[in-house]
């Protein structure tokens, strides 16, 4: 299998004040192509740490990082974010969708930024993706507008604007009703059979028939490693 997502001997240290905190120990982890992951812990393992560094939103304080083929820890910041507009769909745990746009401008925004996509397939490309989550209805109200479930849905679509190669998923069900929390599960499992890289951090209790592998995280170390 392909390797896309390779972490060696990576840790991370903040300094607050005069004392330092290790929140990731010497991780290695690869992840193949087409995978779903998940990647467990309580609160304060280093789960979102971790997503970050492989997203290129943080940087290791040392180790190596290559996602397919490129050491994305010797990246300036510009090339990080051209590199993550890419190749990384994002979703958060608050949705982060600006306030001041539609959800169909949200959508738009990364495509706008990126300029992969044709611009007069966008707009279209836009209400494709709404449609497979299922909001399509709401493409011109605003975040405010729809209901935690909706919006997180139109996240999701947000995240996959670009066509990117893995999808990273912060909580995604975090402040989600059991109901929502399924659809949205359901949207990860259909874009993994399309091939799909999923990489999914949570602290709840998973059902590991859903995924091809869960890595349990304790003190910013991986203490199990389940394949499936």
């Amino acid at each position: 299998m392909e390797s896309i997502i390779e972490l060696k001997n990576v840790s991370k240290t903040y300094k607050v004040g005069g004392t330092e905190f290790k929140v990731l120990d010497n991780i290695n982890l690869t992840i193949t192509k087409g995978e779903n992951i998940a990647i467990t812990g309580r609160s304060g393992s280093g789960k979102s740490t971790l997503m970050n560094l492989i997203c290129g939103i943080d940087r290791a304080s040392s180790g190596t990082i290559t996602v397919f083929g490129n050491e994305i820890s010797s990246y300036s910041e510009k090339q990080l974010t051209a590199w993550r507009g890419s190749n990384a769909g994002i979703v958060f745990q608050f949705f982060q969708l600006l306030p001041t746009l539609s959800i169909v401008d949200n959508i738009l925004l990364p495509m706008d930024f990126l300029r992969r996509i044709p611009q007069a397939n966008r707009r279209s490309r836009a209400i494709e993706l709404l449609r497979m989550t299922g909001i399509e209805s709401h493409a011109k109200k605003y975040p405010v507008q729809l209901s935690g479930g909706e919006q997180q849905r139109a996240a999701i679509a947000r995240a996959l604007a670009n066509n990117p190669e893995f999808i990273a998923a912060d909580e995604p069900t975090g402040n989600l009703d059991s109901a929502n929390s399924e659809i949205v599960k359901e949207i990860f499992k259909n874009l993994n059979k399309e091939g799909k890289t999923i990489v999914t951090i949570t602290h709840e209790q998973v059902n590991p028939g859903d995924y091809d592998e869960v890595i349990c995280l304790a003190d910013g170390k991986i203490i199990n490693q389940y394949a499936y």
